[in-house]
């Protein structure tokens, strides 16, 4: 290992070296497998003796596996992975559940949420253009690999939100003044808007928000905690939305 590919390594820590070089990293022999086997091109894998073998592989000691590492504790590999390009236009919320997410900046949130997303067969996250990069080493990790099957996005999204309402696609969001979500009227199409951890969805966003849920406590009349974790709200409302695709409600549920 020279030093020019201990400090390209280095370098893809931050969002600006893996944009220049577009490149992220993967670490752990499961996840590396699995990108390996997926539609994701490895460029470099740096692993103990004895993990992988192949022209793209490059042995390294314990110390200098320590040297690379992004995370906390060294796994036994690494892998210099390529950045996926994907088009917007296939995120397609006219015919799918698409997740949009509004400032989510905590890693560990926006890495739990990709993996939620793969769980419940949302292919596309589109995020404002300052959430969290989902190729930062903790988000990757968060992900479980399900970064490898969920298409992620950047954009404008009040400007794209915009779009998609004036197209007549249901956009939801979630807030302390909507509809209890297990009896609102839910469609297996639209867009699905989670926000900021501190501040929730922006002004911006809801002003194309279309239709307003509330995951309400229980019982309703109780004090309870201020709010819920985003990470854990999209997974109630993921949850949700799919349950009506084979229990549909009194009330109209709409498939499409």
């Amino acid at each position: 290992m020279t030093r020019a590919e201990l400090q390209l390594v280095r370098s893809l820590a931050d969002k600006r070296g893996r944009t220049e070089n577009g490149l992220f990293v993967a670490e752990g022999a499961k996840l590396i497998s699995e990108l390996r086997a997926s539609h994701l091109r490895v460029r470099r894998i740096y692993a103990l003796e004895g993990i992988f073998e192949g022209p793209d592989v490059e042995t390294v000691t314990p110390h200098e596996m320590e040297r690379l590492s992004l995370l906390k504790t060294p796994g036994n590999s690494l892998a210099l992975i390529e950045i996926p390009r994907y088009r917007l236009a296939d995120a397609a919320p006219e015919r799918q559940l698409v997740l949009a997410l509004d400032e989510v900046q905590n890693p560990g949130n926006m890495g739990t949420i990709i993996r939620l997303a793969d769980w419940f067969g949302i292919r596309d996250i589109v995020c404002s253009e300052n959430s969290a990069d989902c190729f930062n080493p903790k988000v990757v990790q968060a992900t479980m690999g399900a970064i490898l099957r969920v298409r992620v996005h950047y954009t404008d999204l009040a400007a794209w939100l915009a779009a998609a309402a004036a197209r007549t696609i249901p956009v939801y969001g979630t807030f302390l003044e909507g509809e209890n979500i297990y009896t609102a009227d839910l469609s297996a199409a639209g867009i699905v808007v989670m926000g900021n951890e501190g501040r929730g969805v922006s002004e911006a966003a809801t002003r194309n928000v279309t239709r307003k849920l509330l995951i309400p406590p229980y019982p309703a009349d109780r004090r309870t905690t201020e709010s819920l974790n985003v990470a854990m709200a999209t997974g109630i409302v993921c949850a949700e939305f799919r349950r009506r695709l084979h229990t549909p409600q009194s009330g109209g549920t709409r498939k499409g």
